[in-house]
């Protein structure tokens, strides 16, 4: 008997062993490093500028490299996610887009996303949510 695999979900990474390895700022780190107040961290998470994923502890942290060198959300990072939102994504697909090793870049979106590739990383999350 042979399974169609056509009605199955397509294999989501362990966001929890995608960002193991990454740079977490908590919320009051982020504030700190944005020059903000901590309620204002808590508006560019609702506005989806950027993520916060909840640790084992529960505590919710955001990936350092959502940030430029110059200590700001970089434009490329937000703007990736508001595409993948607005195709429907959820937070933990939209880790798993940004943070997945993609042969074809080479790398990962997310580091892509500071470099020369960064409106190819964009175009590409556009088709993929569309």
């Amino acid at each position: 008997m042979v399974v169609s695999v056509t009605n199955q979900a397509p294999y989501t990474p362990d966001v929890n062993e995608l960002l193991a390895n990454e740079e977490m700022l908590t919320l009051p780190d982020v504030a700190a490093k944005l020059g903000i107040a901590v309620t204002r961290v808590h508006d560019l998470l609702h506005a989806r500028k950027i993520l916060a994923w909840r640790n084992a502890a529960g505590i919710r942290q955001v990936p350092a490299a959502f940030f430029n060198d110059k200590d700001a959300v970089s434009k490329y990072v937000s703007g990736c996610i508001t595409v993948l939102s607005d195709g429907g994504y959820s937070d933990a697909e939209i880790f798993a887009y940004l943070f997945s090793e993609d042969d074809s870049l080479p790398g990962r979106p997310i580091d892509a996303l500071h470099g020369h590739l960064a409106r190819e990383v964009i175009r590409r999350a556009q088709a993929a949510a569309f």
